[in-house]
């Protein structure tokens, strides 16, 4: 058998507990419509992860406003117009046994100008053309993170993601290089901090008690600093208002990129906090039981699945029954992924990525 404690239940700081320490990691997936209302495609490819086992399901990258939009066919939480379709995700997710959460984003600079016209950033120049926010539309930007978590706790889901890594908008606001703003939201690491901490601060006062509230961080690339990002951390973890934290390090076995920091694993620099409540979880080319179960091992209390999860919807059951357990290697069939409840749209996307499908130089109804 696997680690044991992969599949102890795990207390939260609100709300519900997770069965197990294995969370389906918010996975872009361009499977709904383009109005951002989520189509029975993409519930069906979430609820199929909940009955595969999953502690807790993260949709896809939601975006809370329309010009935060990164990609086509991307679930929205920006209107009103899309909470039924979240409502039933919800429902679907909650009847299979799993925590749920939507996934708060913005892509900032990184938007697709094709979608939303002339993306936005903390500052001028930085990508995409885009230009800079005004104090006025910082405010509001906050108060629409703070909107659709509020739509998420109406539509039934357990709580929220705040998606503030991977250099989107709220990471570009921590980011030194890409902010240059010269106002309360600029300059200093505590002002580059406010917007993100504004935003976990107004959902956990606004929305129920109950209501649970998770934080993506990276701590490299984007313009990140390793040590500010450990500083937030530790920040974060101390105050409590958040449940947990889930850090993005690429490879849950790597070293730092920064110099200074070398010679221990890049996870080893948030393991070692105090983390009070909040729970510590990592993502990073976890394929297989062996991975997993060394994430715990680290120090981690639970492991954030992306990959692995999109070839096998029931990675957690074959963990649990199988302590050797590996995923398919790669590349897999266009075939396998359909039986895994990925669709065309999906895989044309999952395409894009260097040996991950089988080359098909003809049809297949890849793109279909």
């Amino acid at each position: 058998m696997a680690s044991g404690k992969l599949f102890e239940s795990l207390e939260l700081g609100h709300g519900p507990e997770m069965k197990n320490r294995l969370m389906l990691a918010a996975l872009t997936n361009m499977q709904s419509h383009d109005d951002g209302c989520v189509s029975d495609e993409e519930a069906r490819w979430l609820s199929m992860r909940a009955e595969g086992g999953f502690g807790m399901v993260i949709t896809a990258a939601a975006p809370v406003q329309q010009v935060g939009r990164g990609y086509p066919g991307q679930l929205g939480i920006y209107s009103d117009h899309h909470v039924e379709g979240l409502t039933r995700l919800a429902d679907a997710v909650r009847a299979n046994g799993a925590l749920s959460a939507v996934q708060l984003y913005h892509g900032g600079d990184r938007a697709d100008p094709a979608l939303v016209g002339t993306p936005v950033s903390p500052s001028e120049g930085s990508n995409n053309g885009a230009r800079a926010l005004g104090l006025g539309e910082v405010e509001q930007l906050r108060e629409d993170f703070i909107a659709a978590a509020l739509r998420a706790q109406k539509a039934g889901f357990d709580g929220v993601e705040i998606h503030g890594a991977h250099g989107y908008v709220l990471a570009q606001f921590l980011s030194p290089t890409i902010n240059r703003r010269d106002d309360c939201y600029g300059g200093s690491f505590e002002n580059r901090a406010r917007l993100m901490l504004e935003v976990i601060g107004g959902i956990r006062s606004r929305c129920r008690p109950d209501f649970q509230i998770g934080l993506r961080l990276s701590p490299e690339r984007f313009g990140m600093r390793l040590a500010e990002v450990r500083e937030l951390a530790a920040e974060l973890m101390l105050a409590g208002q958040i449940d947990y934290l889930d850090m993005s390090v690429w490879d849950v076995a790597k070293e730092p990129h920064e110099e200074a920091f070398k010679g221990r694993p890049l996870l080893s620099y948030f393991t070692d906090l105090p983390r009070g409540r909040v729970r510590l979880g990592a993502a990073g080319r976890v394929m297989d039981a062996a991975a997993a179960s060394s994430v715990i091992e680290a120090g981690c209390d639970f492991v954030i699945i992306g990959r692995a999860g999109i070839l096998r919807h029931d990675f957690p059951l074959r963990v649990m029954s199988d302590s050797n357990y590996q995923s398919p290697p790669l590349p897999v069939s266009v075939q396998h992924l359909r039986s895994e409840g990925v669709t065309d749209k999906f895989i044309a996307y999952l395409q894009t990525f260097a040996g991950l499908v089988e080359n098909i130089s003809s049809g297949g109804g890849s793109h279909g």
